[in-house]
């Protein structure tokens, strides 16, 4: 009879901040105008393709100029002014399934950290920050050359979105 197992892995994390002149209000804005205003569910585009390619026909109008779509907004703003913490903060999870598939066919586990999620924080003042934890340091903890090739890609294309929308 199997037995389970619980293995306890160790690993580092990279958090990545761009500080931003932009407020809260713009950099939220610039952000969504890339990657979308409305969430995208990928069940539904799973639910109604038959074949990859006809998944890839319908995730392939909904990607953004830097290559990626809005899956989720968490807004802590809303809810942590209760606690009484003033202070406008949104969480945003997007990603690509097409960038998602380079790393998950080296390791499914990769899944656990794609999509990408991000954090929108106003700083006072009129400006703003964006950060994220770099995906390469959470999906590849063990040796695995293909992932850690993927990983790093996604990892520029992640960076590339933040230089652009917080400068």
């Amino acid at each position: 009879m199997y037995t389970s197992e619980t293995r306890y892995i160790t690993f580092q994390g990279v958090r990545v901040r761009y500080d931003s002149a932009k407020s809260y209000d713009e950099l939220v804005a610039a952000l969504l105008a890339d990657i979308g205003e409305r969430p995208l569910s990928l069940d539904d585009f799973a639910n109604a393709a038959d074949s990859w390619e006809s998944y890839q026909r319908q995730v392939e109008p909904h990607v953004g100029p830097s290559g990626f779509m809005l899956f989720a907004l968490f807004d802590h703003g809303a809810w942590i002014k209760k606690a009484g913490i003033d202070r406008k903060v949104l969480r945003v999870i997007f990603g690509n399934p097409m960038i998602a598939i380079t790393m998950l066919r080296h390791d499914v586990k990769a899944g656990l950290f794609a999509p990408v999620e991000a954090l929108v924080a106003d700083e006072g003042a009129g400006r703003s920050s964006l950060t994220y934890v770099k995906p390469s340091s959470l999906m590849v903890i063990e040796l695995n050359p293909q992932l850690l090739s993927a990983a790093e890609e996604l990892d520029a294309k992640v960076a590339a979105l933040a230089a652009k929308v917080t400068g």
